[in-house]
């Protein structure tokens, strides 16, 4: 009798273990977010911990990545645009409300992030903050006159040539408004062409316009002035110690990306799997020594071993910086496509 029980049991171990393999046989999550934006150990250990596959892809700007989710071109599971991005996507219909019992590791967000979100996210039912930042001027200190502290360096023509600028209509916009003295989220369409005015007028002090390329071009010197996100500006310094990070005096955006859930998906648990392991602490911690990029995990922040990192102005600004920077609102479609209309005006004379 006891070797038919221990028979019996062994074949109900095994036919558990095969029913548990055979659940996520051929399951998958797929995940759309940032170039460079997750340690890529993070997604072995998801596939290795969940047994579901992970199916990558990467964009380079919101305005590239809103498309595909609204045409429904690719049904991605889990995606991570910036906090405006977000709230355009919920006002659209186009987001899935998270079933925050599939994610406890919510716990691990520190609330003042969580409140911040409300802004865009105002029932924090759509989204969960993955990575927050500034938008600043990286500079090499052996390539200018003195020390930066203002957006007016970029259109300086002294460092006509040397000066990389953000090919992001919002962030390229932000930076003209806030050294004009206006508010980043202006709807006014004379200040905006204003605005305009001012890049048509910087673009032939400019050597390039680009978005991730800046950390690898102003690490080998190629300019002297570059605006860029606090996260790869972290990682600039580590690379080249004549470089400095500096949030402008007059103000400038400081953001927060947040995953969220298509409602087209057809993996939500997976996708409420995936979310719930970028929350867990150590692996916040992993994501963040790769990225650089701040994050609101308070258990991640509390591992940070490099005290130099974890008080790191540039990763963790005070709040008199914080103070004097705004985050980006969704403004409506009209001022939206106004937006868009004057920054392909500014490209336009840019490539002639």
């Amino acid at each position: 009798m006891m070797k038919r029980f221990l028979l019996i049991s062994a074949l109900l171990v095994m036919t558990l273990g095969l029913f548990a393999c055979s659940k996520n046989d051929g399951e998958k999550v797929y995940v759309y977010n940032w170039g460079e934006y997750i340690d890529p150990d993070v997604l072995d250990l998801f596939e290795e911990e969940t047994g579901i596959e992970v199916v990558y892809d990467y964009f380079e700007q919101n305005e590239e990545m809103y498309p595909k989710i609204k045409a429904n071109a690719v049904q991605y599971d889990v995606v991570c645009p910036s906090d405006y991005m977000i709230q355009k996507m919920i006002d659209e219909g186009l987001l899935a409300e998270i079933n925050f019992d599939n994610v406890p590791n919510i716990k691990n967000i520190d609330p003042a992030y969580l409140k911040s979100s409300q802004s865009f996210d105002p029932e924090n039912k759509y989204s969960v903050p993955y990575c927050w930042g500034t938008v600043g001027i990286l500079y090499n200190k052996t390539m200018v006159d003195e020390p930066i502290d203002s957006w007016g360096a970029l259109f300086d023509e002294k460092y006509s040539g040397n000066i990389l600028m953000m090919d992001s209509v919002r962030d390229a916009f932000a930076v003209a408004l806030s050294y004009l003295g206006y508010d980043i989220n202006t709807t006014d369409e004379a200040q905006l062409e204003e605005a305009k005015a001012l890049l048509q007028a910087q673009y032939p002090l400019v050597q390039a316009y680009v978005v991730d390329q800046v950390r690898d071009k102003m690490i080998g010197g190629e300019a002297a002035l570059g605006v860029i996100y606090s996260g790869e500006a972290i990682y600039t310094k580590r690379e080249n110690p004549d470089l400095e990070y500096v949030v402008p005096k007059e103000g400038s955006n400081v953001w927060i990306d947040g995953w969220v859930i298509p409602k087209n998906c057809k993996n939500k648990e997976n996708a409420e799997a995936f979310i719930n392991f970028m929350c867990d602490g150590e692996i916040a911690l992993k994501n963040f020594e790769f990225i650089t990029y701040s994050t609101p995990n308070t258990v991640a922040r509390d591992m940070i071993a490099d005290e130099d990192i974890k008080n790191s102005e540039v990763a963790f600004p005070d709040q008199a910086t914080l103070d004097r920077c705004t985050t980006y609102r969704y403004l409506g479609e009209e001022v939206e496509n106004l937006y868009i209309e004057k920054w392909n005006e500014v490209k336009s004379d840019a490539n002639k």
